[in-house]
């Protein structure tokens, strides 16, 4: 996996306390819905992101942020 890809997104998620979608995420970072998401499982899987849902959104933060 791109090193800098995920470097970008968690930069994104530390600034952004509220999280974020994957489809806010991929826009902010110039890069397609399904690569992003796979640049989020890998964060998930490495626990340095964590995911919240919220209706039919799932919602996206640096783990250790907010407190839900």
């Amino acid at each position: 996996m791109d090193e800098k890809k995920k470097a970008g997104v968690l930069k994104l998620l530390k600034g952004n306390r509220d999280g974020l979608t994957v489809i806010e995420l991929a826009g902010l970072s110039k890069v397609s819905r399904n690569t992003m998401a796979v640049v989020l499982a890998n964060l998930e899987g490495a626990g340095l992101i964590r995911v919240r849902e919220v209706g039919k959104c799932k919602l996206h933060y640096l783990e250790g942020g907010r407190n839900d």
